[in-house]
Formats: structure tokens, sequence, C-alpha cells
């Protein structure tokens, strides 16, 4: 077993709490298919119900969507009108079902830090993309102070980090694992997203198991954390609904393979 995390239990609610608005869609699908189109079929691995592959197969870019999910990818079909709109696959990316070089690209957004095997998971990105080809990769950050908020919670509830594999968030982690198969880094502009929910929300998410680094505590342990947290949270900034939201900086990196 790969230890990868599967998303099953999200499906309902995974939009809800990982969608992006429309505006910052549209702007990621720009800059994603400015580096993929011309390079012929991109894999996307955890495609999950497609907030990334489905705005991009409509701007023309050819894809496969692999996921550890068949839920997630049938809630991708349904949200596609009932047909997949290309070609679909239950797997595990630490163990892809392709031949070397079948593909000219890869995308991977929010995947490596929930697979523990997450250098393998690169690898095998490696050997199914065609010299010369590229991968896209965007691992997510929590600003703050949702991510004081979020270590907190962790520190109380005894969990090292919040990802089956933490050390993928360690600062050029991911960008030493390519080089090592000879890829070169680039950075690609910032999308700025400004998010609306507060700290209450999040916390209401927290206490009721929606993010998949809460998964393995017990409802019991899970919901007084959260209320410890909740009352620290107001001694320290006085409210949890501050006023206009959160800016969130979405990065994405394109590593070019030799």
């Amino acid at each position: 077993m790969s230890g990868s995390v599967p998303f099953d239990r999200a499906v309902e609610y995974y939009d809800r709490t990982r969608g992006l608005s429309q505006e910052a869609s549209r702007e990621m699908t720009a800059l994603l298919g400015s580096e993929l189109r011309g390079r012929g079929r991109t894999l996307e691995i955890g495609v999950g119900t497609g907030l990334v592959a489905l705005p991009l197969a409509a701007a023309g870019v050819p894809l496969v969507g692999l996921d550890l999910s068949a839920p997630m990818l049938e809630k991708l079909v349904e949200k596609a009108g009932g047909r997949a709109p290309f070609p679909l696959v239950v797997g595990d990316a630490t163990s892809l079902p392709f031949s070397d070089q079948r593909f000219g690209a890869a995308v991977v957004r929010h995947v490596l830090h929930l697979v523990p095997a997450w250098r393998q998971v690169v690898a095998e990105l490696v050997r199914v993309v065609a010299p010369g080809g590229l991968v896209l990769v965007s691992s997510g950050q929590v600003p703050e102070p949702w991510h004081e908020l979020t270590a907190r919670f962790m520190d109380r509830v005894g969990r090292p980090s919040f990802g089956a594999a933490f050390d993928a968030w360690e600062a050029g982690a991911i960008e030493r694992a390519f080089q090592e198969h000879g890829g070169a880094a680039r950075s690609l502009p910032t999308i700025g997203e400004r998010v609306g929910q507060t700290l209450g929300e999040f916390l209401d998410q927290m206490a009721a198991g929606l993010h998949s680094w809460t998964w393995e505590i017990d409802e019991e342990t899970r919901r007084e954390a959260v209320a410890e947290l909740r009352a620290w949270a107001l001694q320290r900034w006085g409210t949890l609904d501050p006023p206009g939201g959160r800016d969130v900086a979405i990065a994405w990196f394109a590593y070019d393979l030799p």
C-alpha cells in the first residue's frame, strides 16, 4: 500500500472547500494552458472532481485524468454533464498504469503532501512524461492566521503536520526531487485570490472533519481540540469573523524535463 489518501468521503463538499472563484479559475486556466498547448496529451494526477482539468479541457488542452478515488471521478463526470470529456483512470500515482514517455506534460495540484512516497510520484511523472516535457506543480500554501490555527490544532492532537507527507512542505524539497531527475524549475506568475472564509468558518470545518488532515483523528478529540482552539483564537484576535476575508497566493512551478 502506498499510504496515499483517497478522497471518497469528500466528494460532496470537495469543491466547496477547495474551489476557486471564476476569475481565479479563468486566470489559472489561461496560465496553465499557455504552458501545455502544443505538447500533446497532458496527464493530471489527483484530478479529483476536475477543478483544474475541466476548464483546461474546455480550453482545448487534451487530457487524461487519474485519481485514487472512483467517487471523485464519478463527480467529475456528473459535472461534465454525464459523459467523461477525456479518459479517466482509477489508479495510484506512485505506480502509474502508463507506458514510458506516454505524455507531453503532467499537472499536479495539492497532491504530493498527501502521499508519503511522494518522491516515487515524482519519479513516476518523470517516467511517463516524454523527454523535453513539462510537469506543473502547485502544492498549495495556507496563509496566516489560518496556518497558525492549523499548526496549533495539529500540535494539540499530536500530529506532526497537516499532510501524510509533511516533508513535501519543506522549502525546496519538491524542486530538489525533480532536480535529481534532471528537471529545471521555473516559477510561474502567482495568481491572487481573495477568499471570504472567516476564522470561525474554518474552525467549523475542522470540527466537522472536512479536511483530510483531520480524518485520522477521532471525533471527540477533534471537537475538544477545536473548542480549545476557538477560545484561544478569540483571546488572540478578539474576533473569529474579521472583515474582508483573506488573500491567497496560488503558486505554480514548472519543471522542465531534459
